[in-house]
Order: structure tokens, then sequence, then C-alpha cells
């Protein structure tokens, strides 16, 4: 009865250090490729909050395609929003996170709440949010990157 209460107590401090990264993984194991897309997805959000754009410049596919909810563009687009502030990614709160490899294709899913000034307004939008990354000699390239919000606020 003892190591059944120390182990249900280590399961439970467990899940509490997940949760406080915010970031749930939906596969419960998952290989080296995943783990580095997984990975590069959350420094993405952090290059796009810090307005890194020549991080992500080298990051993006050069024939990479942005969905957002004001309208659609490629990596030139993206790059000259962020640099001037018309969109600051502020702040990408990650609840969960998916990766599915196909060949040299892999889809990510997240789904965050994010914090951004968008035209001078701070707004707070829950998101699905859609990353095709290719594999290439030198790494995983964004191939594009899809918002599709949330009609109901986040568990």
């Amino acid at each position: 009865m003892k190591k059944l209460l120390v182990i249900l107590i280590l399961l439970t401090s467990m899940h509490c250090s997940y949760a406080q990264e915010s970031t749930a993984i939906v596969k419960s194991k998952i290989t080296k490729a995943e783990q580095e897309l997984l990975d590069l997805s959350k420094q993405k959000w952090l290059w796009m909050a810090d307005k890194k754009v020549d991080s992500l410049a080298v990051f993006f596919h050069d024939k990479s395609m942005f969905v957002h909810m004001g309208g659609s563009w490629g990596k030139q687009q993206e790059i000259n929003v962020i640099k001037s502030g018309g969109i600051w990614y502020k702040k990408a709160d990650i609840h969960e996170a998916s990766v599915n490899i196909i060949g040299n294709t892999a889809i990510l899913l997240n789904r965050i709440t994010l914090l951004a000034v968008v035209g001078g307004n701070e707004v707070t939008n829950p998101f699905i949010v859609t990353e095709v990354y290719t594999k290439e000699k030198k790494g995983w390239k964004l191939g594009s990157l899809s918002f599709t919000k949330l009609m109901t606020p986040d568990k």
C-alpha cells in the first residue's frame, strides 16, 4: 500500500511539472525526429516573439505560405509583417502539440493561446496552428503555417 501511495505521488508530481510547461504531447512515445520538430516549433514561436527575422528567414522555406485570419501570403511578406510590427507574436502558450512525419514531410499541430499585437491592438485568441515542414539537406524548413481560430475558449 505504501509503495502504491509513493507511485501515485510521483505520477501526480510528474503530471504537475508537465502542466507547468503548458505543453502536452499527444503521443506518449515520440521519435528523435518528432522531438526535433517539436523543439523547432517552440523555437519558432520565440523567434517570432523576439522579431528575429534573420533566424526566421533562414528557417522559412523560400516557397513557404502563411495563412492568417486576415489573409495569406508568402515568406517575404511574413518576414516584412513581423519586422514592421504589423503582427507582433508576443506570446504563444502551447497547450497541446502533435507531429506526424510522412517521408520528408512533417505535419505539426499546436493548440495555442496567442497573445499578439495586430495593427496596434493587443489581442488574445485560441488557435489550432498547422505547421508543415519539409526535410532538406540542412534540416527541416517550415513550408506552411496556418492559423484556425477556435470558436470555443481554451480548456
